[in-house]
C-alpha cells in the first residue's frame, strides 16, 4: 500500500519492470476514486450495471445487453472491451493512471472483488494492486506529470475508463530510469559546447571578460548601479535585483588565488551588500568560499555554463574568432 496520493512515496531501488501488457485507466469520473484506490492499493472500475457474474463468466451477449443503451454499437463493443480487459488481463498488466500531479503504477492481481452496487458513489469492483501503487521509479525517483512528454500525459484527456497507452516504450523507459536516446545525445552535445565554451571564456582579453560577466548578470535580471569600468577602489560591479530589491558586489579577476579571494570577501562583508560573486577564469589554485548561500564563486564550468544558459556561446564565439 502506498502512505499518501498527496506525495512520492520513498522505496528501496526496484528491479526493472517488463510488462506483458500495459492500460491506462481512469479510477472514477474526473479521478474521484483515485485517493482512497491510490492509499489503499486497488484498480477501481465501475460498470455498476453489468454484474459480476457475467463478467467473471464473460458473457457477451448478457454484457451487450446490459450495455445496450448506449449511443452506438461501437460504443457498447468498447464497452465490453473495457470490461473484458479488466477482467481478464493477467498480473503481467502494468496499469498506470494520472493524479495529484503523478503518474501512478501498479501490477495487480488477477482477484475481482465485488464492492457495491455504486449506489454509496464508489467502484462497484476492483482489482488488488501487488504492492500497492507507485508513483516513482525504479531508483526512487518521483515521476511528475509535469516532467513527463504531453506525449504520454494526453493520455489522462481519454474520455472512457480503459485504454492502451499510445506511448509505452517512453513510459516503461521513465519507469525503469533509462534516459531517453536523444536526451543522452544531447548531454553529451551539451558537455561539448560546455568544453569549448570554458576554453573560450580562458582565452578571453580581461576587458572582454568583464563586458562577458556584466553581459551574464543583465540576462540573469540583475540591474548595474555601476558601470564597468568605473575607477571604484574596492568593486567591480554593484548590482541590484530589482524583483527582491537585493543588492550585489561583484569581483572580476582573469587571474586569482585564494589570497585575493579571501581579500575581497572581507570588503564585501563590510560593505552592506546582500550577495558576493567572485567571478575569475584562470585561477591559481584551488579557490574556495564559505558555504554560505549569499556567496558565489564563478569559475571554470560553472562560468562556461552560466554564459551557455545565458545564451552567450555565439558572442564568445565572435570575440575568441
Amino acid at each position: 500500500m502506498v502512505e499518501s496520493a498527496e506525495k512520492a512515496v520513498p522505496h528501496a531501488e526496484l528491479p526493472t519492470i517488463a510488462p506483458t501488457e500495459v492500460r491506462y485507466i481512469k479510477l472514477g469520473d474526473g479521478g474521484r476514486w483515485a485517493t482512497d484506490a491510490l492509499q489503499h492499493g486497488y484498480v477501481a472500475f465501475g460498470y455498476h450495471e453489468v454484474s459480476h457474474e457475467m463478467c467473471a463468466r464473460d458473457d457477451e451477449v448478457a454484457i451487450r445487453s446490459v450495455l445496450s443503451g448506449r449511443a452506438s454499437e461501437g460504443a457498447i463493443t468498447a464497452g465490453l472491451n473495457e470490461v473484458r480487459q479488466f477482467y481478464q488481463m493477467d498480473e503481467g498488466c502494468l496499469w498506470i493512471t494520472f493524479a495529484n500531479g503523478y503518474v501512478w503504477w501498479c501490477f495487480a492481481e488477477t482477484e475481482i472483488v465485488w464492492i457495491s452496487d455504486g449506489s454509496d458513489g464508489g467502484p462497484s469492483r476492483c482489482r488488488p494492486a501487488i504492492n500497492g501503487w507507485r508513483n516513482t521509479d525504479v531508483k526512487g525517483r518521483p515521476l511528475k506529470v509535469g516532467g513527463l512528454s504531453s506525449k504520454l500525459t494526453k493520455t489522462a484527456n481519454f474520455r472512457a475508463t480503459i485504454c492502451k497507452v499510445p506511448e509505452q516504450d517512453y513510459l516503461l523507459r521513465r519507469i525503469n530510469a533509462i534516459q531517453e536516446p536523444v536526451v543522452a545525445r544531447a548531454h553529451d552535445a551539451r558537455a561539448q559546447m560546455l568544453d569549448v565554451a570554458e576554453e573560450m571564456v580562458r582565452g578571453l582579453h580581461w576587458a572582454d571578460f568583464e563586458t562577458l560577466t556584466d553581459l551574464i548578470f543583465a540576462r540573469s535580471g540583475w540591474q548595474r548601479s555601476t558601470r564597468v569600468g568605473d575607477n571604484l577602489t574596492d568593486i567591480d560591479i554593484a548590482l541590484e535585483q530589482p524583483t527582491t530589491g537585493e543588492t550585489a558586489f561583484v569581483q572580476i579577476k582573469s587571474v586569482a588565488g585564494q589570497r585575493i579571494v579571501d581579500e575581497y570577501l572581507e570588503r564585501f562583508r563590510a560593505g552592506g551588500y546582500d550577495r558576493f560573486f567572485f567571478v575569475c577564469h584562470s585561477a591559481r589554485g584551488v579557490l574556495s568560499l564559505p558555504n554560505e548561500p549569499n556567496l558565489h564563486l564563478f569559475q571554470g564550468r560553472r562560468l562556461a555554463d552560466a554564459a551557455v544558459k545565458n545564451g552567450l556561446f555565439d558572442w564568445l564565439m565572435e570575440r575568441s574568432g
